[in-house]
């Protein structure tokens, strides 16, 4: 009797961790694609709120100092996600750009060119 228990145990056993090993595996894929999806769509945000940054400042012709440290640290994770394009030109011309604003004449800005 113990022996036929035993008969049927082992294969028993091995099917379900055959079972659970494939059902962890699958979960770990679908959690991969998940987390490969939230890092594009992150670095799609970060990527556009670079562009963004640089077309608002590079009108006023200047960029302030926190607008510059904020930036700094947008494109520091927009880099760290693979993120290397256009972005990263428009974040050097951001940069580069003068902290304070421009001289007034007249009530009017002064824009440099």
């Amino acid at each position: 009797m113990w022996e036929l228990f035993l008969k049927w145990l082992v294969p028993f056993v091995c099917g379900g961790i055959v079972s659970l090993f494939g059902v962890v595996i699958s979960r770990w894929k679908i959690g991969k694609k998940r987390q490969d999806a939230i890092e594009l769509g992150l670095q799609a945000l970060l990527r556009a709120e670079i562009i963004r940054q640089f077309e608002k400042y590079d009108e006023r012709q200047y960029c302030p100092l926190y607008a510059k440290e904020a930036l700094k640290r947008e494109y520091d994770s927009y880099h760290a996600l693979g993120g290397n394009d256009i972005a990263t030109e428009l974040y050097n011309k951001t940069m580069s750009l003068p902290k304070d604003p421009p001289e007034e004449k007249d009530g009017k800005e002064v824009k440099k060119q």
